[in-house]
C-alpha cells in the first residue's frame, strides 16, 4: 500500500470526542520509550507526522491521523515509564481502556514492542487484557537495527515461547526499524488487506 496522504485530524483525552464517522481505525500503542513516533513517521513517510522526543511519555492524548482519506491511524500515550505523575498516568489509563472498550471503529491494535528487551510484564499483561476483552492486536517489534540477524531471531524465538504459554496461537507480528525503514511494507500490507477485507482500498 502507497501510504499518498497522511493528515492530522485531532487529539483529545476523550473518546466520546474521537471521529464520528465509521473510517476504520488502527491503533500503535506501547512503552512509553519504544519509538512509537519514530515507527509512525516511517509508516507515513512523514518526517515530523508524529512528535518525536528524547523525554519518553510525549504523548498524553489520543491522536487521530488520516491517512490516504480512508483510515485513521491513532496514536496513543505509551504506559510505563514516562516521568509523569501518578494522577496523570491514572487519567492515561483511563482513556486509554475507554478507546480500546468504546471504539467500534477500531479494526486492530499494533502494540510496539523493544525486541531488544527480554519480554517485559507490562507488555504481556497489556496484551492479556486486549486478548481477555476480545481486541484485535498484532506486535511489533522495534529497533531492530540494534541487533544483528541471529539475535533478533532468538529474541523473537524467546518472546513467542513466553506468548505461547498463554495464548493459543502466536498474534500476527512485525520486525521493525524506523532508521532503516525495515519492516515498512509488511506493517502497510498488513493493513492494506485488512482494509481489502472491508471493501476499502
Amino acid at each position: 500500500m502507497e501510504i499518498k496522504s497522511a493528515e492530522f485530524v485531532m487529539s483529545n483525552s476523550d473518546v466520546s470526542k474521537c471521529p464520528k464517522n465509521t473510517i476504520p481505525e488502527y491503533a500503535f500503542i506501547g512503552r512509553s520509550n519504544v519509538g512509537k513516533s519514530s515507527l509512525i513517521n516511517m509508516l507515513t513517510n512523514r518526517k515530523s507526522l508524529a512528535k518525536t522526543s528524547g523525554r519518553p511519555g510525549k504523548t498524553q492524548l489520543i491522536n487521530h491521523f488520516i491517512i490516504n482519506k480512508n483510515w485513521y491511524l491513532v496514536d496513543l500515550p505509551g504506559y510505563g515509564y514516562a516521568k509523569v505523575s501518578k494522577s496523570a498516568k491514572k487519567t492515561f489509563q483511563k482513556f486509554i481502556t475507554q478507546y480500546f472498550s468504546l471504539r467500534e471503529q477500531l479494526v486492530s491494535a499494533f502494540v510496539l514492542v523493544d525486541i531488544r528487551h527480554k519480554p517485559q510484564p507490562i507488555d504481556l499483561e497489556f496484551m492479556q487484557w486486549l486478548g481477555e476483552n476480545g481486541i484485535p492486536f498484532s506486535i511489533i517489534f522495534t529497533k531492530a537495527d540494534k541487533l544483528k540477524p541471529k539475535a533478533i531471531e532468538k529474541h523473537v524465538a524467546d518472546y513467542i515461547a513466553i506468548m505461547l504459554e498463554a495464548w493459543e496461537e502466536m498474534p500476527d507480528y512485525f520486525i521493525t526499524s524506523s532508521s532503516k525503514d525495515i519492516g515498512k511494507e509488511a506493517v502497510l500490507e498488513y493493513i492494506h488487506s485488512l482494509n481489502k477485507n472491508m471493501r476499502l482500498d
